[in-house]
């Protein structure tokens, strides 16, 4: 659109145009309108004016303006302006002001016109002005103070406490400090129009809280603080043991520690235990590396690794290695399915690691055991009639792992379910851990890494990946939520809401192998596999219209609930084994989408008030070709189905009772109802299924309808994405879900006051979720191969129709310096990426700031970029990248600063203090030597007993003296160097008055030494210059023009020859000052021409030629030796000498 011109052509407008009035705005704010050029007809017609008449004169405008006659002169009237002399426009203008005439105006949006104007005040008035200002004005000028400002204004009357404890001055605080993602969009702050600035700051902010009963207060004073701290680096005192206190040992403690892993390649995983609540320990660490399938343990507060997993001798072969030539993933000829090998960690529970080549093997290694054990794989075995296909092991390879990561899921499972184990046949398997405590039930012990659950959810399908609720409960599972989500490589995505059960077996009976894995077939019968409906497989088009293809389908097990015959069963059983003999090549050949690096997050905890809200996100990685990276999210709904009211009835409140669409069976004539499994009876889950007009004369509650709604994700605008490594928040209130929130199942209310919460009055209404500071949002990331990271809200909105896909954009999109992001981690209060360069810094996801917070590692990041492009560029490629962050691990408590980076073999942890925001730089005295209690006084009271401890105040004296003493010393330096003793000021003032002293002094030196460059300039300039007129007698020997070899000869030999011929008295008086005799040779008493006044005093008129100087000088020479002779006579001959010798013969 044209912008709008200044002036107006006055052949664009007719004399007829009508009058548009100008209305008069309610404020007093006229509206803009462009000049129109007014008539007598106009005045005349102005209350006929509308939309006929308003088309009427952009028509006559247009028509004027294309009007070929326009030099003649147009007839004027009484008001118009005089006819214009200059000729018509040209074509272009013509066409400009008809696209102004056709199209309206924009009219800039304006805001309410301010005028200041002074009040007459009565000096006897003491008001304040400011009590005058609205509610709304105090509230946003209050938005921009810091937290103890707003602690203090708090203080001055009850209007303004009542201001400050509300809740809308701390969130427009809030998104001031931390803008969203808008704010950062160089359009939008590029934008002068101010109704697009209030959009973007009063939009709500998606983020995880901090603290349990949070409010916009505590939120935005303790994320501050965090994040200063966490920029300061502070680190925290560590705690003296009575141990430590008595031996005297110092509990300084640093932020960070480095120390060696012991590990023989790189680590790529991490866990530790931190503690939480009240319950805070030391945290402990293991790290492993599953090239090799080694761990290790450590703790980070003794700074070594453990014992354990260093006496294990077992070391696994990758899949490259064992089959040189063959292509991963099932790409290539497609003839076998072969992955890197996979490992999963567990701090109390130890680790477990899987071959990724056929014919591989599960390896678990318990924390109680130094050495591990394989675990049990499939026999072979098959009996139709009980479900059981025959599984081949020799083309069976592990390609997921899972181990438990708490103790809750063993103890509800009764200790089923402690490893799970996906592989490149589609058959998913469960092992327990052993004897745990409570997690084994009391009639039935399982032996550590024994079978017992096996499933086939895709045969002929690798699954790829395993997500498992470590926050599950008993609360969770009354509500019938998913605990287990299981991805294949085409895509589909299974999951699970019930636990199996275990026949009952008899202890005394002992059973072998075969039996085992009999009864782990058994077990998984009892539950059944659900899938996403919207991420089954996609069929490719047959041209051939082969009705004995079909790759839209595939069979997996069943379970007892579907009530299908023996023969039905064993149908189903033959067609499983039929399609697990498939082929990677098979199963591409007829299905779309197969990419076996796909990746993985699931949102346990998200809830949509009816006990579910479930997200699944599936990444799609884009590494292989022609493959385009794509995030997608399946989020799973119940709601209350109201066609069905009428025909409603009583259901029954048992498990298996909600009945599902019936389809005709797959394995005979016959059709059975699939029922879907739904929790058992609760009263919450009859409470929420109860609404307040579902009470028609009748009790019985409406049905529940379950479906699952996609979204997409976008990118932001970056193109050709390559996903590398996800995370997710797991932070403690990221991971609840709305019925375990504190904040909204808080039965109470608080009337207490506090620095960082506000006040809860009891009369105010329930708090709900999108009241909640962040509204329970959760973040996820996701780094890429060109060093970006983006960030989303895993709990955005979802479509309201299964039959429709929404989009959401990106919270935020960060570039880092290194060339790609190789891991990640994230909590509510900061995100870290760790780079292939080892480049380790901190983030905050909220943007109130584009650079890092901190920087956790730099060190050979620069060195490691260009060795990285060098590997790049050679035959060989990089292979192993000792520079790179291979893991990084968080505590999940988000105002604890501390976690874990692994760098190749080393480890890197940090624990900063999150009270260092208040330390401000100050002059205390630094930590003493020794504690308070402790038997070592310091170095003046080393080697003493306990009574020694009365003289703490002396040892605190010492200290405070030494310290005086060097203060004292410092400061006659400072007088000494500066003569600072001769001001009267602070330490500061005298630091100020040294560095104007050093300044001064710099300019003085730069002062002369350009005073003396350009007095060389100009001498040696005057010299050239006057070179020319220079007599002959006169002697000048600097700057004099250079002379040949040939002409220095000649001159020196006319020299000599003038010396020869000279008399005895020369013209020139030279004084020479005679060397006194020390013993030398002749020729070392030769003096120095420059003791010649003539050479070094500028008394003379003249400066000597060449010549002259060499005749002064020969003539010096000759009256030197002549003098040299006569000071030293000639020895006495041999007859007349004396003394001792052979000489007295003569």
């Amino acid at each position: 659109m044209h912008s709008e011109s200044s002036t107006t052509n006055p052949t664009a407008i007719t004399d007829t145009a009508p009058e548009r009035r100008t209305a008069t705005s309610q404020h007093g704010i006229p509206a803009h309108e462009p000049p129109i050029s007014l008539s007598s007809a106009d005045d005349a017609g102005a209350g006929q004016s509308g939309d006929a008449a308003e088309q009427l004169a952009l028509d006559a405008a247009l028509a004027a303006s294309l009007q070929e006659s326009a030099e003649r002169p147009r007839p004027s009237s009484r008001m118009s302006p005089p006819p214009p002399t200059t000729p018509s426009p040209p074509a272009f203008n013509r066409i400009t002001e008809y696209e102004k005439a056709s199209t309206p105006p924009v009219r800039r949006r304006e805001g309410p016109a301010f005028e200041i104007i002074r009040s007459t005040r009565s000096p006897g008035d003491k008001r304040s002005p400011i009590q005058a200002l609205p509610n709304e004005v105090l509230t946003h000028a209050l938005a921009h103070l810091s937290p103890t400002d707003l602690t203090s204004v708090a203080s001055v009357s009850k209007r303004f406490h009542d201001l400050v404890t509300g809740p809308h001055a701390w969130r427009s605080a809030f998104a001031h400090y931390f803008p969203g993602p808008d704010a950062l969009r160089p359009d939008v702050l590029g934008n002068d129009d101010d109704s697009a600035q209030d959009v973007v700051r009063s939009e709500r902010r998606a983020f995880t809280r901090l603290t349990a009963l949070a409010s916009w207060r505590s939120e935005y004073i303790m994320r501050t603080r965090l994040l200063r701290s966490l920029a300061r680096g502070k680190p925290v005192q560590a705690i003296a043991t009575p141990n430590s206190a008595r031996s005297g040992q110092s509990h300084t403690a640093t932020p960070i520690i480095t120390y060696s892993s012991q590990l023989f390649t790189t680590i790529n995983h991490l866990h530790a235990t931190f503690g939480s609540g009240l319950n805070k320990k030391l945290p402990r660490f293991i790290h492993g590396a599953d090239d090799v399938g080694t761990a290790t343990t450590s703790d980070p507060s003794a700074v070594k690794v453990d014992h354990w997993g260093l006496s294990d001798p077992q070391f696994f072969l990758q899949f490259a290695e064992r089959f040189p030539g063959d292509s991963q993933y099932g790409l290539g000829p497609g003839e076998v399915v072969g992955v890197p090998n996979v490992m999963d960690l567990s701090q109390p529970y130890g680790m477990v690691h899987g071959e990724g080549s056929p014919g591989g093997m599960a390896y678990y290694r318990s924390t109680e055991e130094m050495r591990g054990r394989f675990l049990l794989f499939s026999s072979a075995m098959s009996t139709p009639e009980l479900g059981i296909p025959r599984i081949a092991s020799i083309n069976e390879a592990v390609t997921a792992i899972w181990i438990a990561k708490s103790a809750s899921l063993l103890s509800l499972t009764e200790g089923l379910i402690g490893i799970l184990s996906g592989s490149s046949l589609g058959v998913l398997t469960a092992y327990s851990i052993g004897s745990s405590g409570n997690a084994n039930n009391r009639d039935q012990r399982f032996g550590r890494g024994e079978m017992t659950v096996r499933w086939v959810l895709s045969p002929g399908v690798p699954i790829i990946s395993i997500a498992v609720d470590a926050e599950y409960s008993l609360k969770r599972h009354a509500q019938n939520r998913i605990w287990a989500v299981v991805l294949n490589a085409l895509g589909e995505v299974f999951y699970l809401t019930k636990f199996p059960q275990r026949p009952q077996i008899e202890r005394s009976i002992k059973i072998d192998d075969e039996g085992i894995e009999r009864t782990a077939w058994l077990t998984g019968r009892s539950v059944y596999f659900n899938i996403v409906d919207s991420s089954r497989r996609a069929a490719r088009p047959d041209p051939y219209g082969d009705p004995a293809v079909d790759g839209s389908y595939s069979p997996r097990s069943s379970w007892n609930g579907m009530c299908l015959s023996k023969e039905q069963i064993k149908a189903e059983t033959h067609e499983v084994e039929a399609y697990a003999n498939k082929k990677p090549k098979d199963v591409q050949r007829a299905c779309f989408g197969w990419d076996m690096r796909r990746k993985l997050e699931v949102d346990f905890a998200g809830d949509d008030a009816n006990n579910a809200g479930e997200s699944v996100v599936v990444f799609d990685c884009g590494l292989e070709d022609e493959s385009v990276a794509a995030v997608k999210r399946y989020t799973r709904c119940r709601f209350q189905d109201r066609s069905s009211v009428g025909s409603a009835s009583t259901p029954l409140l048992t498990s298996a009772s909600t009945p599902s669409s019936a389809a005709p069976s797959l394995f005979g004539n016959t059709t059975s109802t699939i029922s879907a499994p739904v929790s058992t009876f609760s009263i919450d889950r009859l409470e929420d299924s109860l609404s307040q007009d579902g009470f028609g004369g009748s009790i019985t509650p409406r049905p529940m309808s379950e479906e699952w709604r996609e979204s997409i994700f976008e990118f932001g605008g970056l193109k050709s994405v390559q996903i590398l490594t996800t995370t997710i928040d797991s932070s403690v209130y990221a991971t609840q879900t709305m019925s375990e929130d504190p904040l909204l199942s808080f039965s109470g209310r608080s009337s207490a006051s506090s620095p960082s919460l506000t006040p809860m009055s009891p009369t105010e209404p329930m708090i709900e979720p999108a009241d909640v500071p962040g509204q329970r949002a959760r973040l996820f990331a996701i780094g890429t191969k060109t060093g970006s990271v983006i960030l989303w809200n895993v709990r955005a909105s979802i479509p309201k129709a299964a039959e429709t896909v929404n989009t959401i954009a990106p919270i935020s999109i960060i570039h880092t310096e290194s060339p790609q992001i190789s891991c990640l981690a994230m909590s509510s209060l900061y995100l870290v990426t760790g780079g292939n360069d080892g480049l380790v810094q901190a983030w905050d996801p909220l943007g109130s700031n584009i650079q890092p917070v901190r920087t956790l590692n730099s060190r050979f990041s620069s060195r490691a970029r260009r060795r990285l492009v060098q590997a790049a560029a050679s035959p060989q490629g990089i292979g192993i990248n000792l520079f790179a962050a291979g893991a990084l691990c968080l505590d999940p408590d988000p105002t604890v600063l501390r976690g874990m980076v692994s760098l190749g073999t080393h480890l890197r942890y940090w624990s900063y203090s999150s009270s260092a925001a208040d330390q401000y730089k100050s002059h205390k005295r630094r930590l003493r030597r020794s504690e308070r209690g402790s038997n070592n006084g310091g170095h003046a009271f080393s080697g003493v007993t306990r009574s020694n401890l009365k003289d703490y105040i002396s040892n605190e004296k010492l200290e405070l003296d030494l310290e005086k003493r060097q203060r004292r010393k410092d400061a006659q330096r400072f007088a000494g160097r500066f003569g600072t003793e001769l001001l009267d000021g602070s330490e500061e003032e005298m630091v100020a008055y040294a560095a104007m002293l050093s300044q001064e002094t710099l300019e003085q030196e730069a002062m002369r030494r350009n005073s003396d460059t350009s007095t060389a300039v100009s001498t040696d300039h005057s010299t050239q210059a006057t070179g020319a007129a220079t007599p002959v007698g006169s002697p000048s020997p600097r700057l004099s023009t250079p002379k040949s070899d040939d002409e220095l000869d000649a001159d020196l030999a006319e020299a000599i020859r003038q010396s020869l011929t000279s008399p005895a008295t020369s013209a020139y008086e030279i004084p020479i000052r005679r060397a006194k005799p020390k013993g030398r040779k002749m020729s070392s008493a030769r003096p120095s021409p420059r003791v010649s006044p003539l050479l070094g005093s500028p008394s003379k008129a003249g400066e000597m030629s060449d010549l002259d100087f060499a005749l002064q000088l020969s003539l010096a020479e000759e009256q030197s030796m002549r003098d040299a002779g006569e000071a030293f006579p000639a020895l006495s001959s041999p007859g007349k000498r004396g003394g001792k010798g052979k000489g007295r013969m003569g």
